[in-house]
């Protein structure tokens, strides 16, 4: 067993002579990236005495500059050069391609357009950690801004910014906290294939997503976006410059997620191995592909919204402008399109990773294979069925009420199969209460309570009282930080030997486990009180009689923050000082455990033949 920086072959690092590729990597992307965005703003920024012309122009200028970066970062890491020697007739050597894969290059490969899924899984693994580190850190700013009425810790209109690039880079980190690290890494030697059927368009995914951190970075330089990660219009359309950063961000991380999700669903569909009927495929891969097969017509619909928006800004098109012939429903309409479903394409895979570990430490297979399964697609099917409900209060189509109450309730049923399915496999095993099982129960009670509380919420007289307001905060981060992070965070130490050779040290990571857990219930108990009691989230000051339980809250921020702290030391020291790891330190029966550290370049010397389903344990509970 090696360390990261060995995770390698032996075999001598292929070196193509002459190759433009071996001279290409981040650092050669920034630079082109960084030329082509200043060169386009400065082509396009011109001038006009007249303002509102002048703002038009200068929104143009800054989106094309944008795209041009991302655009300018491919091309300087060498993301076209695959596509281009295919079309002028001169593909990739052999000796290209195992460069390409970042063969015999240790720690550089990371930095680099590497087609290997490995490598393109730690990439992601990384960006997710940034991008919940970035976002919770504006999170316990606001959370100390709300620890007394009146908090001057950060102006109102750093507070509204705050809360606007807080929510969506959470979002995008929720996105792929799981389907990224796990499905990229773990996926493709879990169905015994060597590599992701694309593997380009693998590390295509991760660098296209690269880009878009830097854009939506920019936003703090531009003023911010005053909106909420919402972004309705008109609202949108008169925010300042760094609205532009919003909508690039969402654009380009719409293409990522298109390329991401095509390719896994082709990986699972076309690359199983001999023997791996549909009966026989983990769980984790049906999650995984439930979720992405509903991300991919969910999201473009957000995408298309914004270039509608970008439009509207930039060339006063009036998409949504009412005095123009425009309509601020055809936003809100486009966007709860995508962002119910979002929701459960950020729940399937953090759910799937707990189904995925329950049977291995309760020693039992699960208790209704098929009953996983079709609890998943009947919540993906539901899920496209409900977005009219964030516009019970709006006044649109009063009749409409009542159907959109009722698909938003019939969820609570797929949901419950779910459970039934989980409590099922615990019912008759006896549980070994290492980190990932933790994360069970975890799961079990937060997801438990963010339902409950959904109901209410899907109730229209009971929604009439508590929209808008800080219950609504505190049950969707049950939701998605209580159940999907909490399942992320379990499949990180579930497959941290996998990854990395070595075990996440067990005391950090039961020290992180509860006091992430407890402070999460003091701080959401503090918000659904407060939200109960009448007070409004998204304000930067609040009456006196909230005064409590916001202090409660912030209280439980902290314990929070300090358990994610302690998880990433435990990471950390563990990726390089860690107990090196069996080959199969949880006694799991599926595809990736079969395989040494470090993977094999191609994962499996011999192309594995499956005979048996992987939650083989005895009999399973009737």
């Amino acid at each position: 067993m090696t360390t990261l920086s060995s995770h390698v072959s032996s075999r001598p690092i292929p070196n193509p002579k002459n190759s433009l590729i071996t001279k290409l990597n981040a650092g050669t992307g920034l630079i082109v990236g960084v030329v082509f965005a200043v060169a386009t703003y400065n082509l396009l920024k011109g001038e006009n005495e007249d303002p509102g012309i002048a703002y038009n122009i200068h929104n143009r200028a800054l989106l094309a500059a944008m795209f041009m970066w991302s655009i300018g970062f491919l091309v300087g890491i060498g993301a076209f050069i695959g596509p281009w020697r295919w079309l002028i007739g001169k593909d990739l050597t052999a000796e290209e391609q195992l460069y390409l894969a970042g063969d015999g290059q240790g720690i550089k490969r990371y930095f680099k357009y590497c087609t290997d899924h490995k490598v393109v899984g730690i990439q992601y693994l990384w960006g997710v950690i940034t991008l919940l580190g970035v976002g919770g850190a504006m999170a316990m700013m606001i959370r100390t801004n709300l620890a007394a009425p009146g908090g001057h810790f950060i102006t109102a209109s750093v507070y509204n910014s705050l809360v606007g690039l807080h929510g969506i880079t959470m979002i995008i980190a929720m996105i792929i906290v799981a389907t990224g690290p796990f499905g990229n890494y773990i996926m493709p030697i879990m169905i015994g294939a060597a590599d992701m059927a694309f593997p380009r368009l693998n590390a295509l995914s991760w660098w296209v997503l690269f880009t878009a951190i830097p854009v939506l970075c920019s936003a703090w330089f531009l003023g911010g976006i005053p909106t909420g990660w919402t972004a309705y219009a008109p609202l949108s359309i008169q925010a300042g410059p760094g609205m532009n950063a919003f909508i690039a961000t969402i654009i380009i991380f719409a293409v990522s997620t298109a390329v991401a999700g095509s390719n896994i669903t082709a990986t699972v569909i076309a690359m199983r191995a001999k023997g791996m009927t549909w009966n026989r495929v983990p769980i984790f891969v049906i999650g995984a592909t439930i979720s992405v097969a509903l991300a991919v017509p969910a999201f473009p619909t957000f995408m298309v919204s914004m270039i509608m928006t970008a439009l509207d800004r930039t060339y006063m098109t009036g998409f949504f402008d009412a005095n123009i012939g425009g309509s601020g429903w055809l936003y809100a309409h486009l966007f709860w399109i995508m962002g119910h479903p979002e929701v459960y394409v950020i729940l399937i895979p953090g759910v799937a990773v707990l189904m995925e570990i329950v049977p291995v430490f309760v020693r039992m297979p699960l208790f209704s294979y098929i009953g996983a399964v079709v609890g998943f697609a009947g919540i993906a099917g539901l899920s496209i069925l409900v977005w009219a409900h964030h516009m019970y209060m709006s006044g649109w189509m009063p009749m409409l009420n009542g159907p959109f109450m009722v698909t938003t309730e019939m969820i609570s049923i797929p949901t419950g199969l779910i459970f039934l399915v989980m409590l099922g496999t615990l019912w008759h095993g006896k549980p070994w209460l290492k980190l990932p099982m933790l994360g069970v129960y975890a799961f079990l009670w937060n997801m438990l309570v963010g339902g409950i509380t959904g109901i209410y919420l899907s109730d229209v007289p009971a929604d009439n009282y508590l929209h808008g307001s800080m219950y609504v905060t505190a049950h969707f981060h049950y939701t998605l930080m209580g159940a999907a992070l909490t399942g992320a965070v379990a499949g990180l130490a579930y497959w941290f030997p996998k990854m990395t050779g070595r075990m996440l040290n067990e005391r950090a990571g039961y020290v992180s486990f509860w006091l992430i857990q407890i402070g999460f219930q003091v701080l959401y108990l503090g918000m659904f009180t407060a939200g109960a009691e009448g007070q409004p989230r998204r304000v930067v000051n609040y009456a006196s009689q909230f005064a409590t339980a916001n202090r409660i809250s912030t209280v439980g921020a902290y314990l929070v923050g300090t358990g994610f702290v302690v998880l990433l030391w435990a990471v950390v020291h563990s990726w390089r000082h860690g107990k090196i790891a069996p080959m199969n330190p949880w006694g799991a029966k599926s595809l990736e455990w079969t395989v040494p550290y470090p993977v094999p370049l191609v994962n499996f010397d011999t192309p594995p033949v499956v005979t048996s389903d992987p939650y083989g344990y005895g009999k399973a509970v009737k």
